[in-house]
């Protein structure tokens, strides 16, 4: 039997994550690199956190970063380290890594959004394996009773949690209320139409189907 190393691990959690975050940057969120602040801006967390290299090089691609310091990723001068770090790294709305975080900071964002009247969203995207976590089926369930709708998480399901539902992942989001769309997560259009499609007053979880890790 072959182990991976930490290495990878990362890499593999990176690239399973490319094709959604590709699409959430070149067509769905309403960021700004020049406009960091923008109290309207959407915002994106990135739950997944522990395989953030397909993030940096979209944020390089897209203009946060400087695509330069991609080739320093994890060395001890750069700012580009195995969980990304809102304080060294423009555009990060936050640090993450530890699973099953990042959907109840999504929660509070969301909420502290509509109190403010800004008209920003929140994406958050993790991991099927962070649905071993209790403080994500918390945040679920919160999420769905409290019906905020500006919110969206996007699943990467690479059948990779222990869990299982007899509908699927996305049987356990709809049991609290919130809509549901199951996708290939590797059809841009596909992410795309299901990113954006309407849904009124209640959260939106896209559950992105990559495949079963080898």
């Amino acid at each position: 039997m072959s182990v991976m190393t930490g290495d990878e691990k990362h890499s593999e959690a990176s690239t399973s994550t490319l094709d959604v975050l590709w699409t959430l940057y070149d067509r769905v969120l309403r960021v700004d690199p020049d406009r960091l602040d923008d109290p309207d801006r959407d915002r994106f967390f990135l739950s997944k956190g522990h395989g953030p290299m397909a993030y940096y090089a979209v944020l390089a691609t897209k203009g946060f970063i400087d695509p330069a310091v991609l080739a320093g990723f994890s060395t001890a001068e750069s700012p580009l380290g195995h969980h990304p770090d809102r304080r060294r790294i423009p555009g990060v709305e936050i640090s993450s890594g530890s699973l099953g975080q990042g959907l109840a900071l999504g929660i509070g964002s969301a909420i502290a959004l509509g109190l403010s009247c800004s008209a920003g969203r929140v994406f958050v995207l993790m991991g099927d394996g962070e649905l071993d976590e209790g403080s994500s089926h918390e945040a679920i369930a919160v999420a769905g009773r409290l019906g905020i709708g500006r919110l969206t998480t996007v699943v990467i399901d690479n059948q990779s949690s222990t869990l299982g539902w007899p509908g699927g992942i996305a049987s356990r989001f709809a049991v609290e209320g919130w809509t549901t769309r199951v996708v290939d997560g590797r059809n841009h259009d596909a992410i795309e139409g299901a990113l954006t499609a309407t849904h009124v007053d209640v959260p939106l979880a896209v559950v992105a189907e990559v495949g079963r890790k080898p």
